[in-house]
């Protein structure tokens, strides 16, 4: 099946919100369809952007309606492509659609002046759909696993005393951006995002996640922080984030490397779990990197199951070797 004739790819600062909200709010029931996210706060935030005139982007129009939409947004010298989704009668068509548009805005990020590196994580596609307009421009793919608990918690892990928790305060910003940037260090994550490697970048990317919607509305009761008593220090923490009624997804989690392999990620996990299920959310979602095998295996034995693999796409003129930290991870 080929691409109607009539498509025509327009600048996306050429639309209102008014004109885009029917295929946001279509895309938003897919997302609630295939992660069981509520997609809507995500959705009106863009669409205040949208209105505002400074996204990069393109339109498609199929004979003058919209049947898809893609764009980016800058940082600096990094670009962060957000989302590419279309609509057609059928799915492939749909597809087919979605990869033109790639095609024009990842041309667009290519002749961009100053761009140097080009990130791109989208949840909804399972790996290899819309790989072709990213490997023909150069980028490298690293799969992703979209992973949920349904419940049960296996109960097993322990804190040393010397160990304790307590909840996410605003007074933990600083000392956990130093956590993030040290746990990542030489870690393949830090290839796929790039804000891991600098603290400035790391207190930025916390940023994105407590006060913004764009993994869900931020739930600081089911958050959690682990401390060492003898010192006071912030040695691990996990992060969570509301993304339906009754869904809950880990934004965060990771443990200072000197207290790995001891069991306190899993006990970490396993309070935030209960926590969570007690308080009323009856599934979990997370997000982790395919190579990582040994969070991997902590997760599915902590209950999660793997719903779906995605891709997180990269291009970095200036890429440093991808050291992955195999024997460690990010957990104890």
């Amino acid at each position: 099946m080929t691409v109607l004739p009539q498509l025509e790819l327009l600048d996306l600062r050429h639309f209102s919100a008014r004109q885009l909200r029917p295929i946001l709010e279509d895309e938003a029931r897919v997302w609630k369809q295939r992660l069981r996210w509520n997609y809507e706060s995500s959705i009106e935030l863009l669409l205040q952007y949208l209105d505002s005139r400074i996204l990069p982007g393109f339109v498609a129009l199929d004979r003058g309606r919209v049947c898809g939409f893609t764009f980016c947004v800058y940082e600096g010298s990094k670009a962060v492509l957000g989302d590419a989704y279309a609509v057609a009668s059928e799915p492939e068509q749909a597809l087919q659609i979605t990869h033109r548009l790639l095609r024009e805005v990842l041309d667009l990020l290519e002749h961009s002046p100053d761009v140097e590196r080009v990130e791109s994580q989208m949840l909804l596609y399972d790996s290899g759909m819309i790989e072709q307009p990213f490997l023909d421009a150069g980028f490298t793919l690293f799969p992703r696993l979209f992973m949920e608990w349904e419940g049960g918690v296996s109960g097993g892990g322990v804190l040393p005393a010397f160990l304790e928790v307590s909840g996410w305060t605003a007074g933990c910003y600083q000392a956990a951006a130093e956590l993030i940037h040290a746990a990542y260090s030489g870690h393949i994550d830090s290839s796929i995002n790039d804000q891991y490697r600098t603290l400035h970048g790391t207190l930025r990317f916390l940023h994105n996640i407590v006060r913004f919607p764009g993994c869900g509305v931020f739930e600081a009761g089911g958050s959690w922080v682990l401390r060492d008593k003898r010192t006071g220090g912030l040695v691990g923490m996990v992060l969570c984030s509301r993304v339906a009624p009754d869904v809950a997804h880990i934004t965060q989690v990771c443990v200072a490397s000197a207290y790995r392999r001891h069991g306190v990620g899993r006990a970490l996990m396993e309070h935030c779990i209960a926590h969570l299920a007690r308080a009323g959310f009856n599934a979990i979602t997370l997000t982790v990197t395919e190579e990582n095998r040994l969070a991997v295996a902590l997760y599915e034995s902590l209950g999660f199951t793997v719903k779906h693999r995605f891709d997180a796409m990269v291009k970095d003129k200036c890429a440093e070797p991808v050291i992955l930290r195999g024997s460690s991870g990010l957990l104890g």
